[in-house]
């Protein structure tokens, strides 16, 4: 993972303008304001003015007519590209105060909003040079006919992104979305709409042409409801809970309009006999608690070989506790405080479900008791055994510092657990012997595996999820094609009339 940039700008936090951009033209929030919080402190950051429904359909409404015109629409996809670029440049250039940022919002440690702010950067040049070297296809002509298949922008599509990670989600929906030729309307989580703000502002000073973006913060009851209920957005693609996920897709039925959800995940890491166990432990300890715990991938079940549990427990146990807890922006912290006091909140609350449910704490279960951490939303990593994979706490996301840990007997057994769950994002598989690697991975029903190492992404590395995990895949060269209408056009070859016409 890139380390924390060398040139860090001032540590005091700087506001964000109280402005949205709104088919190029900035504009304050008439609707209610969010008061955003310094997750480490529980103090306010600043507030920002919400959008409303009248400007979403102002957004769609300019983003359809910039998305037509020609000016855009017009262009080949290598002068597209040059746009992406630019962006892309730019975002690097405003890296050090992106990053302080977004760990002012969201409590991540440094080291990883950096890496969040490379990656967005990154996101916008992987698509560019994706267009640089995009084909249409000559298809296999069956008859008299030369036959094609090319893809159109779909007009506007809606981008609807989580908390957890906003501005590597944004860039993953926007850049393909815009190298596909289509406007972006874009909706932040409310809690966390500060790195987005300043990103839109970053992208309107490229000259990106007026309309092609607009960013509204606001509830996604209201502002996200209106982006998928609008008649002229084409598509919509969310990051977030699976219930709202399955709202958003009974909304989208009822406009046949396409969707791209990424939603929750329960992942398991397995730790097999003969793994190397001190990569293990690390790999798991990374896996569920970086991000505090706050990723949908995070592997938040481990399953252990009976043989090898105990013993690779004690030590997972011993160095959980040893991690440090504490400010983001401070040096040496592993683990930073949650989001807000309120998803904090939630995640002791299945802790407690746990110890209903006869649960044992391994270490955690509680807030630290560091008086310096006291306001902040804190809540220390945590290992919990003793359960039956049915639990609720082994089959509910929590989406925090909370890590179930079950024994299994046997490959059969291992698998039969890990696919039982509703949901299919990701798994991790720890061990030496590639064979059974690959027999395991290719037997789990999920959108990603991870053999001997984890969390890692790419860019060029298509991304979903199965069952309740999402629909359709994100990133890749075929990332742009989510965003496009594929139309197929036949030029015929045949001298002669159609026969049956004749006379």
């Amino acid at each position: 993972m890139t380390g924390v940039p060398k040139t860090l700008p001032d540590m005091t936090f700087e506001p964000v303008p109280d402005e949205f951009l709104l088919a190029g033209n900035w504009k304050h929030g008439a609707g209610p304001a969010t008061s955003v919080i310094d997750p480490a402190t529980g103090s306010e950051l600043q507030r920002v003015g919400h959008a409303g429904v009248e400007d979403v359909d102002a957004a769609v409404r300019a983003g359809a007519a910039a998305a037509a015109d020609p000016a855009w629409r017009g262009l080949l996809p290598h002068q597209r590209a040059t746009y992406l670029h630019r962006i892309g440049a730019a975002i690097e250039g405003a890296a050090p105060r992106l990053a302080l940022l977004q760990s002012y919002n969201t409590g991540k440690t440094l080291t990883e909003t950096s890496a969040l702010v490379t990656s967005a950067a990154n996101t916008f040049r992987y698509f560019a040079a994706v267009l640089e070297t995009s084909d249409e296809d000559l298809t296999t002509p069956r008859g008299p006919y030369l036959t094609m298949s090319v893809h159109e922008p779909i007009g506007v599509v809606g981008a609807i992104t989580p908390w957890n990670s906003p501005i590597a989600s944004d860039a993953q929906k926007m850049a393909p979305a815009l190298a596909a030729g289509n406007a972006v309307v874009l909706k932040p989580a409310e809690w966390t709409p500060l790195v987005s703000l300043a990103l839109a502002r970053i992208i309107d000073e490229t000259g990106l042409p007026p309309g092609l973006l607009s960013v509204l913060p606001g509830r996604g009851s209201v502002v996200g409801d209106a982006i998928v209920r609008h008649p002229g957005v084409g598509k919509v693609s969310f990051t977030g809970g699976t219930t709202t996920g399955r709202t958003l897709a009974h909304a989208a039925a009822e406009k046949l309009m396409p969707v791209s959800l990424e939603l929750g995940g329960k992942s398991p890491t397995i730790v097999l006999a003969d793994a190397d166990v001190e990569a293990a432990v690390n790999g798991v300890l990374y896996g569920i608690f970086s991000s505090s715990g706050q990723s949908c991938i995070a592997g938040s079940r481990l399953f252990v070989d009976a043989g090898i549990y105990e013993e690779f427990l004690d030590r997972l146990v011993a160095r959980t506790q040893a991690l440090r807890v504490g400010p983001g922006r401070e040096p040496g912290v592993q683990v930073g405080p949650l989001v807000h006091h309120r998803h904090r909140d939630a995640v002791a609350r299945h802790v407690e479900l746990a110890r209903a449910e006869g649960g044992r704490i391994r270490c955690g279960g509680s807030v630290p008791d560091d008086p310096r951490l006291a306001e902040g939303a804190y809540y220390l990593p945590t290992v919990i055994d003793g359960l039956a994979n049915d639990a609720r706490v082994c089959q509910e996301e929590i989406f925090g510092p909370v890590l179930v840990a079950l024994p299994f007997h046997g490959e059969a057994d291992l698998i039969a657990q890990a696919n039982d769950t509703v949901y299919g994002l990701a798994a991790g598989i720890w061990t030496r012997d590639y064979r059974r690697a690959w027999r395991l991975a290719r037997a789990l029903h999920t959108g990603t595996v991870w053999i001997n190492t984890y969390k890692q992404f790419s860019i060029s590395t298509p991304f979903g999820g199965v069952k309740e995990s999402g629909l359709s895949v994100e990133k890749g060269r075929t990332g742009i094609r989510a965003y496009s209408r594929q139309k197929s056009i036949y030029l015929g070859m045949d001298e002669a009339p159609i026969a049956w016409a004749e006379s």
